[in-house]
């Protein structure tokens, strides 16, 4: 068999034994608005269990708090999802040009491709719009994390 720290035999198999084992428990009970700021607090610091929150806490351990803005999240999410739908027009633009050009007379395709380019300036002009609105809000939340 072989040795550990203290001399003793310990078998080959099973589970290795801890250095610092943890065996003392200690029970705490909170009224109810004790409880609701105990679970504000623990939501609001990202970890992963409740002992481990008050663990750190009672040791004055530091320990992350992390805020998601929402609004920020959202703003993200809709303009890659408007990016997406951007390329998926081009791609249709395109598509229409080339069809355009094959199935209907010279006249015509003019005629079409006009109002087609008047679509497309608006299109241009909200996508200034678009950029403009995401400068001034990454302008607003740079300054925000600081």
């Amino acid at each position: 068999m072989n040795e550990n720290k203290n001399g003793a035999a310990s078998p080959k198999w099973g589970r290795h034994p801890k250095e610092s084992r943890k065996s003392h428990c200690v029970m705490v009970r909170f009224d109810d608005g004790e409880w609701l700021r105990f679970l504000a607090m623990y939501e609001k610091s990202g970890v992963y269990a409740k002992a481990v929150f008050l663990k750190a806490h009672f040791f004055g351990q530091p320990f992350r708090v992390l805020v998601t803005d929402k609004a920020l999240l959202d703003y993200c999410t809709k303009l890659s999802a408007f990016h997406a739908q951007y390329r998926a027009i081009g791609n249709n633009y395109n598509q229409t040009v080339k069809e355009l050009r094959c199935h209907f007379s010279e006249k015509k395709a003019m005629a079409l491709l006009y109002r087609l380019e008047q679509c497309t300036k608006e299109l241009a002009a909200l996508m200034r719009q678009v950029m403009e609105l995401s400068k001034e809000f990454e302008g607003r939340w740079s300054q925000k994390s600081m």
